[in-house]
């Protein structure tokens, strides 16, 4: 019996092994750390490029934080503009023609 599933056996084996091996491959390839068994890098990088790219990508991300947010306060007088009763618009209209003919 056990003869009978010892190549089975093996062949699970094999492809466990070689599926190990390839997700590791393609893990180095892609450039991903490599990970222990508890989930932590093995290797981290924590070279001076990486460090300045995350500074960068920080300014960055704050500066269109900013930009989001001015954009959001246009937007908002925009939806002012375009939502407001036609006769308040039409009597402030008729007040700057007023005011400009006087």
């Amino acid at each position: 019996m056990i003869t009978e599933l010892a190549p089975i056996i093996a062949v699970v084996a094999a492809i466990a092994v070689g599926g190990w091996v390839l997700t590791t491959w393609m893990r180095i390839k892609n450039g991903y750390p490599l990970e222990n068994q508890w989930g932590k890098s093995v290797y981290p990088k924590t070279d001076q490029e990486a460090v300045e790219r995350v500074k960068l990508l920080t300014n960055e991300n704050a500066e269109l934080r900013a930009e989001l947010g001015s954009v959001k306060d246009r937007l908002a007088n925009v939806e002012r503009i375009v939502t407001d009763d036609s006769h308040r618009l039409t009597q402030e209209i008729e007040q700057l023609r007023d005011k400009r003919a006087n």
